[in-house]
C-alpha cells in the first residue's frame, strides 16, 4: 500500500521504521542520481545517499512543508556530496577564468549521446570542476551561491565552470569526430 508523503513524514517522525523504508524506497532511485552526479564512483555514491538519508531521518522533525519533500530530501543529498567533496576540491588547482580560453568555437551537439554517456563524461571531469558544474548546470545555483557554500570565491566558481564547459566540449568534440569517422567506414 502507497502512503502520502504526509503519511511518511508522520510516520518517520515517530521513528517507525516501516515509513522510513517506505519513504527510502520511493526517493532513493532519484536521489541515488543525484549523488551520482557527484561523485566519481558507484561506491562513494552510495555512502552519500546513506548519509544523506541517515540526516532525513534525524531531521524530519524539522521539515516545514514549505517545499516538496523530494526537494527537500533532494537538498540534503547534495549538501551531503558537498561536504564529501569540500575537502577534495582544495587538492585541485583552480584556474582563473581570464586565464581560460576557449579554442572550440564550433557548436557542439549532443543527439550522438545518451544519458548515461553524458553522466560518465561529467565524472571524468577533475573534482573541483564536477562539483561546480553540477551545481551551477544542473542545480541552477549561481556562482555567489556556490562561492559561499564550497567557500571559494565567485571568480574560482566561475573558472572551474568554464573549465568543465571547455573539458566537456572538448571530450564531445572528440566523441563526435570518432563517431563520423566510424560512420564512413560503413
Amino acid at each position: 500500500m502507497a502512503f502520502s508523503d504526509d503519511d511518511l513524514i508522520d510516520g518517520c517522525c515517530k521513528d517507525q521504521r516501516s515509513s522510513q523504508q517506505q519513504l527510502y524506497e520511493k526517493y532513493s532511485g532519484q536521489m541515488y542520481a543525484v549523488a551520482l552526479r557527484y561523485s566519481k564512483a558507484q561506491q562513494e555514491a552510495e555512502d552519500i545517499l546513506q548519509e544523506a538519508f541517515l540526516k532525513v531521518f534525524q531531521n524530519i522533525k524539522k521539515f516545514r512543508k514549505d517545499s516538496s519533500l523530494p526537494y527537500w530530501i533532494k537538498r540534503i543529498v547534495v549538501n551531503t556530496a558537498l561536504n564529501h567533496q569540500r575537502s577534495k576540491l582544495y587538492l585541485y588547482p583552480m584556474v582563473d577564468v581570464t586565464d581560460l580560453k576557449s579554442k572550440f568555437t564550433e557548436e557542439v551537439t549532443l543527439s550522438n549521446f545518451n544519458h548515461k554517456e553524458l553522466l560518465q563524461l561529467v565524472k571524468k571531469l577533475p573534482s573541483g570542476c564536477q562539483v561546480i558544474f553540477n551545481l551551477y548546470a544542473i542545480e541552477g545555483y549561481k556562482h555567489h551561491e556556490i562561492a559561499k557554500s564550497l567557500e571559494i570565491s565567485e571568480g574560482t566558481s566561475k573558472s572551474q565552470y568554464a573549465r568543465a564547459k571547455s573539458l566537456l566540449q572538448k571530450w564531445i568534440i572528440e566523441n563526435n569526430d570518432i563517431n563520423y569517422e566510424q560512420a564512413g567506414e560503413f
